[in-house]
């Protein structure tokens, strides 16, 4: 092949190395987004409050899954229902249920003070660990969750206000780290499958 050739085969060689690279890049980064190689950024420290009064940090629950969902104790539907999916799923999963600590974070900590969470919790699960904190508290655990919640238009002034917000069911990792997640409306079933088969 004559120098030449050879030349331009190897640029068209770099070229197309090159826009794979970026590519790849793109794909794992998202536009304009950081650059995340496989894991999913979600989750993080927290300090909070659980409903016996007791100041709690996420390492208090290392060595056990954390299966957290974010809510409020008015909610009228989406909450306890998702809760209480969450309650037969650990009961049906037996000594594997053992490993995974359910968690309720609210996510209007104005009205769900300890005494509030202590009552809610325990129509759940008698495992359930509800944390709430400060306004600031909260909307730093919701962000490292990447979790949406807002009052309700319309209703921001009255005392009995809905919330809107994530309905996003979380598995993390005796590590801490975020392990897979469910959506809203999956049923019993369909979550003791995805638990038991990453619970170890």
């Amino acid at each position: 092949m004559p120098s030449r050739q050879k030349l331009i085969f190897a640029l068209v060689v770099l070229l197309i190395a090159a826009v794979t690279g970026l590519g790849a890049l793109w794909l794992t980064r998202g536009p304009g987004g950081p650059i995340s190689l496989g894991e999913a950024l979600v989750g993080g420290p927290f300090t909070l409050t659980d409903q016996n009064g007791k100041r709690v940090t996420d390492q208090d629950f290392r060595g056990k899954y954390m299966l957290i969902f974010f809510g409020y104790t008015y909610c009228p539907d989406v909450c306890p229902g998702e809760l209480q999916v969450m309650s037969a799923a650990l009961d049906e999963l037996g000594p594997k249920g053992e490993k995974i600590q359910p968690i309720f974070i609210t996510i209007d900590p104005a009205r769900d003070t300890p005494e509030a969470l202590k009552v809610y919790v325990s129509n759940f699960h008698p495992r359930m660990v509800g944390l709430t904190g400060s306004e600031a508290d909260i909307a730093e655990v919701a962000k490292a969750y990447r979790i949406y919640y807002a009052k309700a238009k319309g209703a921001e002034n009255t005392p009995d206000y809905l919330m809107d917000h994530s309905t996003i069911l979380y598995l993390m990792g005796p590590d801490g780290k975020f392990v897979k997640h469910f959506t809203y409306n999956t049923d019993v079933k369909a979550l003791v499958e995805g638990l038991r088969n990453v619970i170890q």
